[in-house]
């Protein structure tokens, strides 16, 4: 190919590429070029979550870079503080003749060899529950405890993939707790019918 032909050829690569250059307002030449020209524009969203929250008592938490709220777990107790009646420790308390409490508390959700009421409760301090390392914590933050064993889950829940999230992604970001969803003695949902379902076919099963 001689010098002629080279010149000829590069200026019709060039005119191929000028022509396919133009296009209309609204094509674009890649995904990412289409992303980034809508995103110029983009004002944000005006929903908040407050309109979801409505009156729930909430708190903010922070967990490594994720900043949100989260239901107020203390104002949801209805015996709590638990030292309105836990006034001595567990031990002391044992031998007295007090009307059983807790009695409908039936803890599914360990093996008993591992796992019992001290595990995450501190008997001489009621008002707050305790780590497997005895680090105390806060009723508040009883997700701590959850994250564990479920470290995993806890990870996905601190960005937003594992739970509920109140008024979905809509700022401020408000989320439920582990116990919000999960029974803390009982953890396992059990399965149940969804909320609309065919009355026909539960006919048909009877």
């Amino acid at each position: 190919m001689n010098r002629k032909m080279y010149k000829y050829f590069f200026t019709c690569v060039f005119l191929i590429a000028l022509i396919s250059c133009k296009h209309q307002e609204n094509e674009y030449h890649s995904l990412t070029d289409k992303i980034k020209a809508k995103s110029e524009k983009y004002q944000g969203v005006s929903i908040s979550s407050e309109s979801y929250i409505g009156n729930l008592k909430t708190i903010e938490i922070t967990e490594g870079d994720h900043i949100f709220l989260i239901p107020d777990r203390k104002s949801q107790i209805t015996s709590y503080a638990c030292t309105e009646c836990h006034s001595k420790p567990v031990e002391e308390l044992k031998g007295v003749a007090l009307k059983k409490a807790h009695w409908d508390v039936v803890l599914e959700h360990a093996n008993q060899e591992i796992m019992n009421c001290n595990t995450c409760h501190n008997g001489n301090d009621m008002d707050n529950l305790q780590s497997l390392t005895g680090k105390t914590i806060d009723f508040n933050r009883s997700y701590q405890l959850c994250a564990q064993c479920h470290s995993s889950q806890f990870e996905d829940w601190k960005g937003g993939a594992h739970g509920k999230n109140i008024g979905g992604w809509a700022k401020p970001r408000a989320a439920m707790t582990c116990v919000n969803c999960h029974n803390p003695h009982k953890p396992k949902i059990l399965s149940r019918w969804p909320s609309r379902f065919n009355t026909q076919k539960v006919k048909e099963r009877e």
